[in-house]
C-alpha cells in the first residue's frame, strides 16, 4: 500500500491538470524537465512527525491542498510542472478549458519558477518526493519505511527541501 493512501482526502480530480515546459527547477534532464532519479528530502526544520495531510481553508484549495491532492490522487504519474501549473494561483481551484490552460501554461512558465524543493508538502507537511527516471512524482510520509529507503538509496540523487525558516 502506498505511503499516502493512509493520509488521503477527498481529492476533486477537475484540479487535477497535465502540462509541460521549460522553465522551472531542476533543468532538463534526460529529455525530462525537472528532476529525474531523485528523492527531496524533508527539511531540516518540518515539525511533522509523519505525512500530514493539508486542509483547504474556508477561501478554497491552498497550495498545498492541491499540491497534495494531485500527487496522492495519481501516484508517479505527475511531473513537477503539472503540480506547480495547477497550484498556481491563476489556476487552482478552477475549472479550466484546455485552451485557456495552453495560455496560462504558456504566461505561468515564461519567467524562471521555484521547484518543489519549496513546496509545503515536505518544509511543513512530512512529505518526501521521489521523482522517478521520467520526471514523475510520488508522496512519501518522513515515518514510512519507503521514506527511509528512499532516503538512503545510493543511485539516486538526493536533495534536501528548502528551510521553512532561516537559519541562525
Amino acid at each position: 500500500m502506498p505511503d499516502h493512501d493512509k493520509h488521503t482526502a477527498p481529492v476533486d480530480d477537475r484540479r487535477i491538470l497535465a502540462g509541460w515546459s521549460s522553465r522551472c527547477g531542476g533543468g532538463v534532464q534526460n529529455g525530462v524537465v525537472g528532476y529525474t532519479n531523485t528523492f527531496i528530502a524533508v527539511a531540516e526544520d518540518c515539525r511533522a512527525a509523519t505525512g500530514e495531510v493539508p486542509m483547504e481553508r474556508a477561501g478554497g484549495p491552498t497550495v498545498a491542498s492541491t499540491q497534495y491532492a494531485m500527487l496522492a490522487a495519481a501516484p508517479g504519474q505527475r511531473t513537477q510542472e503539472d503540480v506547480l501549473l495547477a497550484s498556481s494561483p491563476q489556476v487552482r481551484g478552477r475549472d479550466i478549458d484546455e485552451a485557456e490552460l495552453r495560455g496560462l501554461r504558456q504566461e505561468y512558465f515564461s519567467q524562471p519558477r521555484a521547484c518543489l524543493r519549496a513546496s509545503p508538502l515536505p518544509k511543513s507537511f512530512g512529505w518526501g518526493l521521489h521523482y522517478d527516471a521520467d520526471g514523475r512524482i510520488t508522496l512519501h510520509a518522513v515515518d514510512s519505511p519507503e521514506y527511509a529507503q528512499l532516503s538512503s538509496n545510493a543511485s539516486l540523487t538526493q536533495l534536501q527541501t528548502m528551510r521553512s525558516s532561516r537559519a541562525r
